[in-house]
């Protein structure tokens, strides 16, 4: 019977992929859709992202992961929380998506190693075991690059958050000091990156470094190379990595730039609330790890209490 189904499960993959390269699949409704917005809107098809990504995919990655996106594409899966992660990351989504299949077919390797297994000590198991527990270790490497790029890309968006409310009381003094806007911008990022920072955007390891700070520096360089303002820069920035402070700092710094609005005391009031949020988030972690610690110490308790009354309770019984 597993025989027949993987027979049948093989027979008609070839099947699938056989009528896929010879009636390749049209764009849908949705990519069409959003084709026509954006050639009405006078935007371009595929917008150039302002950081670049550093990883560094082998050719065969590449190809792959540019088959899977155009993929993505065609059925209109936008995925922007995943991007937004991977653009914080400096990872380029064909490479995740590639990381994701190739993780899925290794998981299938798995099947014959647990039929070889049972083999070897002699077990009578069917291999209908083996087939389950191949595909549902497949389904979890499938899932694995999602949840490790979620909690990467959880911390780098809070400490980017904290480098944009010093960035903010930067663009606010320089503005004070009678800076234009995009005066104030320059300087406040050459004053908030020091030199020792990854040019391209990643993490350097040196202390004191910013790559935050490096973030933005690089997107308002890239800001004159893509004809925008350097407002406009900082809100694409925030589009890209999906962080709500630039697209607000964006949005004030524009009303700054058309109407002549004076908004340096309203940069300093969202710098103090982010510093304010960012201590009431660590008080909350504190606040969960003292009362993890609380839990292990009952849990001791109980365990030197159980030790301590198990001779007494078995020696009662046994008399």
């Amino acid at each position: 019977m597993t025989e027949t189904v993987l027979a049948g499960a093989v027979l008609g993959l070839g099947i699938f992929l056989l009528l896929r390269a010879l009636f390749p699949p049209r764009p849908g409704l949705v990519t069409r859709l959003a084709a026509l917005d954006r050639a009405r809107a006078g935007e371009e098809a595929v917008r150039t992202p302002l950081v670049a990504s550093n990883e560094q995919v082998s050719a065969f990655r590449r190809a792959l992961g540019l088959r899977l996106a155009r993929f993505y594409q065609s059925r209109g899966w936008e995925v922007r929380s995943v991007r937004a992660d991977l653009t914080l990351l400096g990872k380029s989504f064909e490479g995740f998506l590639a990381t994701k299949v190739l993780l899925a077919v290794s998981g299938l390797f798995a099947f014959p190693l647990l039929v070889g297994w049972l083999a070897l000590m002699g077990w009578g198991v069917s291999l209908h075991v083996p087939f389950w527990s191949a595909l549902l270790v497949s389904v979890v490497f499938f899932l694995l690059p999602d949840a490790q790029v979620r909690r990467d890309a959880a911390v780098r968006r809070r400490d980017f958050r904290h480098a944009v409310g010093a960035f903010l009381d930067l663009v606010a003094m320089n503005l004070a000091g009678g800076r234009g806007v995009p005066e104030a911008l320059l300087m406040a990022v050459s004053v908030g990156s020091p030199g020792s920072a990854g040019a391209n955007g990643s993490p350097a390891d040196e202390p004191g470094s910013n790559w935050a700070m490096e973030r933005i520096r690089e997107a308002l360089a890239n800001a004159r190379i893509v004809g925008i303002t350097p407002w406009q820069a900082l809100g694409q920035l925030g589009d890209e990595i999906n962080v709500d402070e630039l697209r607000d700092l964006s949005a004030a710094l524009g009303l700054v730039a058309d109407d002549g609005a004076k908004v340096r005391s309203s940069l300093t009031a969202r710098s103090a609330t982010l510093r304010r949020r960012e201590l009431a988030e660590i008080e909350g972690k504190a606040g969960e790890r003292s009362q993890s610690m609380l839990v292990a110490q009952l849990l001791l308790c109980a365990g030197f209490v159980i030790f301590l009354s198990y001779p007494a309770a078995m020696k009662m019984l046994g008399s």
